[in-house]
C-alpha cells in the first residue's frame, strides 16, 4: 500500500481531480441548459439533445484549455526546478505530462464524439418541426428579423438537414476540427511516432488549424436563448400560441449567446506562443560541433558546444538541423555528464532525417572536418524527466531494453565522478544496471562506456559500487551458443562483450530480479527507473509495487516519457 500510494498516488490525484472537475462540468451544465427558463422553446425543438450538445461543449473547452499546459516544456522544466525542494511526489506529477496530455486529448475525442452526436439530432428535429401541427410548427415559423425573433436555423422544410449543417459556421467548422482531431490523435499511435516521426510531427502540427476552428466554432450564435420572459412565460404561453402577440404572450424574442471558446483558449495559446518563441531564440543561438565520432552499427556521435548550456544527467534536448528542414525538431537523450566540457549526443541511422544528417556532419568521411564545413544546428532544451531524481534513494535500479539504454549513459558517468569525488558524499550506497539488448551490435558505444567503467573501477579498487546484467535476447544460433558457453568457462571476461561481469541469454525473470534486490537491501529506498516498451513498463510498475513493504524494501518506479 506504501509502495501504491507512492507510484500511483500523484498520477492518480491528478487525474481523479480532472476527471471530477469533467464529470461536474458536464452534469452541472447538462441541469443549466435543462432548467433554464431561456432555453425552454428550444428544449421544445431539439429535446434534450440541446442539454447534451452543450455539457459536452462545456467540457470540450476546459480540455481544450488545458491539453496544451502539459507540452510547454519549458515551463514544466521551470516548475520542476522551482519544485527541487519540494517533496518528491510534487515533481513525480509533473514527469507524468505526456501521459496528461494524451489522458486529455482521449476526453476531447469523447466529448467531441458527444457533441457531433447531440447535434445531429439537433438538425433532425429542427427539420422535422416544419412538419408537425404544434407549437414547434408556430416557433419554427416565427419571422427572421433583425430584432432576432427567430430560434429555428433550418428556414425551409424542404431542406437537407445534412445540407444545412454544412452551410453554417458551425458545420464547417466542426468537420474541420474533428478531420484534424481524427488525423493528429491517428498519427500518435507508438509505432507511427517511432517508425514515421515526420508523419507524427507534421500532424501534429494540426493543431493550429484545431484551434483556428474551435475559436470560431460558435460565431454564427445559432443557439439562440429567450430574452423577454419578463413579458411572455414560455411556461404559461406554450398552450396558448392563438393568442401571441398580445399581452401577456407577446412574440417570444430570442438572441443567439456569444461564442466563449476563446477565452478559454487565450491563456494557454499564450504560454504555448511563449514557449516557441523561446524555441525561436534559442535557434538562433550558435551551436559548434566540436567533434564527430563513428560508431558501429550506424550509430554516430555528435559532441558539441553553446555558450551557457547547462544540462543534469537523465535530461533531453530537441536538435534541429535547418539545411534538413525548417520545421522538423527531433528529442535526442544527452549521453554526456554535466562536469564534461561538452554535452553530447548519441544518434542512430534509422530513418530519413538522420540519414541526411550524418550526411551532413560527414559521418562517412572518417576523419573530422573543419567547423564551418558542419551543418547549422539548433538545440531546444534541455528539458527534465523523471531520471533527474536517481539520487534521492538507497539504490537505483537502471532498467533499459535496446536503445532505451541511452538516457542512463549520463547518468553512469555522474554517479562515477561523485563517487570519485571526495569533496561529494554521494548518498548512493548500490548502482544496477539492467539492460536487455536484442542485438549487442547495435550498441557498441554504450558497451565501451561500460568498459571503461568498470576498468576504472578496479583501479579505484571498487569493483562492485556499480552492478550491470546484460540480457542478450537473440543473434546467435546453437553453434554460436556451444562456443559461447566453451570461452565462459575458459575466460575471466565475457565473450562477447569483454566486460567482467557476464552476459545473461534470454529475458530477465523479473520476479526473481525484484525478489533479490528485496532480500540485499532490506528496509531501503530503490529507485527503478526504466526507459522502453510500454509492455515491460507495466509488468515492472507491478512489481515494485507488489515487492515493497511498509517495513521492508520500497521500490518507486520512475519511466522515461519523451
Amino acid at each position: 500500500m506504501v509502495s501504491f500510494a507512492a507510484n500511483e498516488g500523484p498520477k492518480w490525484v491528478v487525474v481523479g481531480t480532472w476527471l471530477i472537475i469533467n464529470v461536474g462540468l458536464f452534469v452541472g451544465t447538462f441541469f443549466q441548459y435543462k432548467n433554464d427558463i431561456g432555453y425552454f422553446y428550444l428544449r421544445e425543438l431539439v429535446g434534450d439533445a440541446l442539454c447534451w450538445a452543450r455539457a459536452s461543449a462545456a467540457c470540450l473547452n476546459l480540455n481544450c484549455m488545458l491539453v496544451l499546459l502539459p507540452v510547454c516544456r519549458n515551463l514544466i522544466s521551470y516548475i520542476r526546478g522551482a519544485c527541487g525542494c519540494c517533496h518528491q511526489n510534487v515533481r513525480r506529477m509533473l514527469d507524468k505530462n505526456i501521459t496528461y496530455h494524451k489522458y486529455i486529448a482521449y476526453m476531447i475525442c469523447v466529448h467531441t464524439a458527444i457533441h457531433i452526436g447531440a447535434h445531429y439530432f439537433d438538425f433532425e428535429r429542427l427539420q422535422l418541426a416544419h412538419s408537425t401541427s404544434d407549437v414547434r410548427e408556430v416557433l419554427t415559423r416565427l419571422p427572421t428579423s433583425p430584432n432576432g425573433t427567430w430560434v429555428n436555423p433550418i428556414r425551409s422544410g424542404s431542406s437537407d438537414p445534412t445540407l444545412e449543417l454544412f452551410k453554417s459556421v458551425a458545420g464547417v467548422t466542426g468537420v474541420v476540427i474533428t478531420l484534424a482531431l481524427i488525423l493528429i490523435v491517428s498519427s500518435s499511435t507508438e509505432m507511427i511516432r517511432r517508425s514515421y516521426f515526420e508523419l507524427f510531427w507534421y500532424t501534429h502540427h494540426l493543431f493550429i488549424l484545431f484551434f483556428i476552428g474551435f475559436v470560431v466554432h460558435g460565431a454564427e450564435r445559432i443557439i439562440r436563448h429567450q430574452t423577454n420572459t419578463d413579458v411572455h412565460d414560455p411556461e404559461k404561453c406554450v398552450s396558448q400560441t392563438d393568442k401571441w402577440g398580445q399581452p401577456p404572450c407577446v412574440d417570444p424574442q430570442f438572441q443567439g449567446a456569444g461564442p466563449l471558446s476563446w477565452a478559454w483558449a487565450l491563456g494557454p495559446f499564450i504560454l504555448y506562443t511563449v514557449e516557441r518563441v523561446i524555441r525561436f531564440v534559442r535557434s538562433l543561438q550558435r551551436v559548434v560541433i566540436t567533434k564527430v565520432v563513428s560508431h558501429p552499427s550506424r550509430v554516430f556521435e555528435l559532441q558539441m558546444k553553446r555558450k551557457g548550456f547547462q544540462a543534469r544527467p537523465g535530461q533531453y534536448v530537441f536538435l534541429h538541423c535547418p539545411s534538413i528542414s525548417r520545421l522538423e525538431w527531433h528529442p535526442f537523450t544527452l549521453t554526456s555528464a554535466p562536469h564534461e566540457d561538452h554535452f553530447t549526443v548519441h544518434i542512430r541511422r534509422v530513418g530519413d532525417w538522420t540519414e541526411a544528417l550524418a550526411t551532413a556532419c560527414r559521418v562517412d568521411e572518417g576523419e573530422f572536418q573543419d567547423a564551418w564545413k558542419m551543418p547549422r544546428l539548433a538545440i531546444d532544451g534541455p528539458f527534465g524527466t523523471s531520471s533527474e531524481d536517481f539520487m534521492d534513494y538507497d539504490v537505483t535500479v537502471l532498467i533499459g531494453t535496446s536503445i532505451g539504454v541511452t538516457p542512463f549513459a549520463s547518468i553512469l558517468k555522474h554517479i562515477w565522478h561523485c563517487h570519485c569525488d571526495t569533496a561529494h558524499r554521494l548518498p548512493l550506497k548500490r548502482v544496477y544496471l539492467v539492460w536487455v539488448c536484442p542485438d549487442m551490435a547495435a550498441f557498441e558505444w554504450f558497451q565501451q562506456l561500460l568498459h571503461s567503467l568498470e576498468t576504472q573501477m578496479a583501479e579505484r579498487g571498487d569493483p562492485t559500487f556499480l552492478h550491470h546484467r546484460v540480457y542478450l535476447t537473440r543473434g546467435w544460433d546453437d553453434r554460436q551458443a556451444k562456443n559461447i558457453m566453451l570461452h565462459d568457462r575458459a575466460s575471466a571476461s565475457d565473450p562477447i562483450t569483454g566486460l567482467s561481469q557476464k552476459t545473461h541469454y534470454g529475458r530477465p525473470q523479473w520476479d526473481r530480479v525484484f525478489e533479490e534486490l528485496t532480500q540485499d537491501h532490506a528496509g531501503q529506498k530503490v529507485g527503478v527507473f526504466f526507459c522502453g516498451a510500454g509492455q515491460l513498463s507495466t509488468t515492472l510498475h507491478k512489481l515494485c509495487n507488489r515487492h515493497s513493504s511498509s517495513q521492508g524494501t520500497r521500490f518507486f518506479y520512475n519511466k522515461e516519457h519523451f
